[in-house]
């Protein structure tokens, strides 16, 4: 008889557990995702950055080094910049991810004086990568030095000068302030109005809403807006603390930043309203949105890890995070000092993924409770 009753005692959890569907699948896939995600995700190797040269010699000795480097598995070569003032615009357009400046005579240098000069130029908006590239590079000459060195009675010297291009102190925060600035309005945009519409369903007050003299749209806009002014006062003080406190400068135009962040608010509110219309319960909106918006945002924006490093399937899937896409343009703008011209190609993505956002959690809203 016990036994019976254990039986039914367990059979009505997971009955319980399992008659919301949404929250079923979040259950069952959050482990899959996480591990694939921290998996994968997570690495501190940098592989196949894209990396430029400045030669003037063209001698054999650049040749090698030139050789040496693109062969190995942390680089991969990609220009010969005919000119040193294109260095900092080839960073800027994001091909490259490196740069190596070879001094004049570079050859001729080692065979007179036993001594070369090699300048590395990083990329430091992303301190850790920065750092990574350039012992990456210092530890393949080092290696090229002793291979030359060998049955020399005086040993050759490169010698390597390091240039870190809008972060020169190598700080944290010109790197995390972007990425947390995308975190933050995904957080307040996409999960708190996810809840929020889940709660009036659950508890009933939608449909009392929704029988109410005024226009569906009108409903749902003033759902979004208390959310869309939060996320406004939020950005101006993380911008605000980010500037004042933490020094993180914005070389670039304010205007352009705004533009850029109010386009993601729009994005990030159109994800919640879509969350809402498909759950029925706060908890699986809220378990939806960790699953489908933070931990991706966390993961395979770029906030954290370099996605260049990632398997190819997490790079494609990083293609569709918007945040990928923010903070790629926020960075370009508070830290490099780029125009419209340069992250066009944010914008147009950004763009393109409000409308469609837009239109999908307008035509999934239901104005009618089943």
């Amino acid at each position: 008889m016990k036994l019976r009753q254990f039986l039914m005692f367990t059979q009505k959890e997971f009955y319980h557990i399992f008659r919301d569907r949404w929250t079923s699948i979040v259950l069952l896939l959050l482990p899959v995702l996480m591990i694939i995600l921290f998996g994968f995700g997570i690495t501190t190797e940098i592989k196949n950055t894209k990396f430029a040269i400045f030669d003037p010699s063209k001698d054999n000795a650049t040749e090698e080094l030139i050789n040496k480097l693109g062969n190995s598995e942390y680089f991969s070569f990609e220009e010969n910049l005919d000119n040193p003032d294109r260095i900092e615009q080839v960073f800027k357009e994001g091909r490259i991810g490196f740069v190596i400046v070879f001094g004049e005579n570079f050859y001729q240098n080692l065979l007179h004086t036993k001594e070369a000069q090699v300048l590395l130029i990083a990329d430091g908006t992303d301190p850790n990568t920065a750092s990574t590239l350039v012992s990456y590079a210092s530890g393949i000459i080092r290696e090229y030095v002793m291979d030359l060195n060998q049955g020399q009675e005086v040993p050759y010297e490169i010698h390597t000068e390091v240039d870190l291009l809008y972060n020169p102190t190598l700080k944290g925060a010109y790197s995390t302030v972007p990425g947390v600035m995308g975190m933050i309005l995904m957080l307040i945009c996409a999960m708190m109005s996810s809840i929020s519409i889940a709660r009036e369903k659950e508890l009933g007050t939608m449909e009392v809403i929704l029988v109410s003299p005024m226009p569906p749209i009108l409903i749902i806009l003033a759902k979004v807006v208390p959310y869309f002014t939060l996320s406004l006062i939020n950005f101006a003080t993380v911008l605000c603390l980010s500037v004042f406190v933490l020094e993180v400068p914005i070389q670039g135009s304010l205007f352009l930043l705004i533009l850029v962040s109010i386009i993601f608010i729009f994005v990030s509110l159109a994800l919640g309203l879509l969350i809402s219309s498909l759950v029925d319960s706060q908890i699986a909106a809220l378990l939806f949105s960790v699953m489908g918006l933070m931990f991706p945002v966390i993961m395979l924006s770029g906030l954290m890890f370099p996605i260049e490093n990632m398997p190819w399937i997490l790079q494609g899937a990083a293609q569709i995070i918007p945040a990928k896409w923010y903070i790629s343009a926020t960075r370009n703008i508070m830290i490099k000092g780029v125009g419209m011209s340069s992250i066009l190609n944010e914008l147009m993505v950004l763009s393109a993924m409000a409308v469609f956002f837009i239109g999908l959690s307008l035509k999934k809203f239901k104005i009618r409770l089943e």
